[in-house]
């Protein structure tokens, strides 16, 4: 068996949450907001599956990760003022299982329009920075935090789409996005 279909699992895995949803009480800081995507389930997901998308855009597929990080900037920025957290959970929830079959069905779309769909994925993540965040902490440092951390995934996404066999890669979507049908199931 191809060591990729081996370790395939245990990166499925890796996917499963500490806790279902783990938003609430993140705390503030710079630490708290590097901590943050590797606290949940969805959050590594679709910072992982971002970076394996990128490989979908050929030699535009740059611009994935950088439209989910504008994205996500642009909803923390705005995210208390125009989303309820339910909304943006579900939003979430449907980011990761996007996706999980976007890298599993290995979906090539348009460029642009690829982008602004993960550029509305990331918003909705970082909207659930924003509306989860205590009136205490520090905004820029734990988006500073969070943005160092998601870009470190999309990262580690993208170096696996370049070191693993695409049916390897297949198999990580489609674990993806059982993670967000196991999480949806869960909320």
């Amino acid at each position: 068996m191809n060591r990729a279909f081996k370790t395939a699992p245990l990166l499925a895995l890796a996917l499963l949450p500490q806790a279902a949803l783990a938003h609430p009480g993140h705390g503030g800081g710079l630490a708290q907001g590097v901590l943050h995507p590797l606290s949940g389930a969805d959050h590594l997901a679709a910072m992982v599956l971002v970076g394996l998308c990128a490989s979908l855009g050929g030699k535009r597929g740059w611009v994935f990760p950088l439209a989910f990080m504008a994205g996500l900037l642009g909803g923390f920025a705005s995210g208390a003022t125009f989303a309820s957290a339910s909304a943006v959970e579900v939003a979430i929830l449907a980011s990761v299982m996007a996706l999980g079959l976007a890298t599993a069905l290995r979906i090539v779309v348009p460029v642009g329009l690829a982008a602004a769909t993960i550029a509305a994925f990331g918003f909705a993540h970082g909207a659930a920075h924003a509306i989860e965040l205590p009136e205490s902490a520090s905004p820029m440092l734990f988006a500073a935090g969070f943005l160092a951390t998601s870009a470190a995934l999309h990262g580690g996404g993208f170096w696996l789409s370049r070191m693993l066999p695409v049916p390897a890669q297949r198999w990580i979507g489609a674990a993806g996005a059982g993670v967000g049908l196991l999480l949806a199931g869960a909320s």
